[in-house]
């Protein structure tokens, strides 16, 4: 059984866009950040560090995006979530994921013009490609994308000189499963706070 915590569109919506796309079976428990309700002793107990996302595998604790979406492709290998290549095709998609972990993600909480340098690098990695890693969409794209939905307000990729980015962005958003995520979290038209 596979239960994810979430907060609707924290970083837990990587995770739950993937689980979607794997088509897993899966159940939800979502919780408000502004209530602070990750702080609860009832969840700290489950998730000692009372962050989302946290994904429980039949009881075990899975935290982290990057970790979580790894799992996830690896598990439903039939959804193709796992770039293509072998190893050092897995090494590049984990690489994005770290990237957008440890520079675009702080970004975001250092402001606009620390999330434009990010975007910069970003951009320039992805520039005549489709797809993060290889031919095809895979969790790292996923992880970006939530990224990159949740600076929109500050950052506008579209007219902000990133083309690539912008395009991943469009590719991603018009998925089913990214849809019907978005609509179980209730997320469109949604503006995310702004730090």
């Amino acid at each position: 059984m596979l239960i994810l915590l979430y907060a609707p569109g924290s970083s837990s919506l990587a995770p739950h866009i993937a689980l979607n796309e794997a088509g897993a079976a899966f159940e939800t428990r979502r919780f408000s950040l502004a209530d602070k309700e990750t702080r609860t002793p009832e969840f700290l107990a489950v998730n000692p560090a009372g962050k989302v996302p946290a994904l429980l595998i039949d009881g075990r604790l899975m935290t982290e995006v990057a970790g979580i979406l790894f799992y996830i492709a690896r598990r439903f290998p039939e959804a193709r979530l796992m770039p293509a290549g072998g190893v050092e095709a897995e090494a590049q998609a984990v690489s994005w994921m770290s990237f957008v972990a440890s520079t675009v993600h702080p970004a975001f909480r250092a402001g606009a013009d620390a999330v434009r340098e990010a975007f910069v690098v970003a951009e320039a990695r992805l520039a005549g490609r489709a797809w993060t890693v290889g031919e095809s969409y895979s969790i790292a794209d996923i992880h970006l994308f939530r990224l990159l939905w949740r600076t929109r307000d500050l950052v506008d990729v579209r007219s902000g000189g990133f083309p690539a980015l912008a395009a991943l962005y469009s590719r991603v958003h018009d998925r089913p499963a990214v849809r019907r995520t978005m609509a179980a979290e209730k997320l469109e038209g949604y503006a995310p706070p702004v730090r």
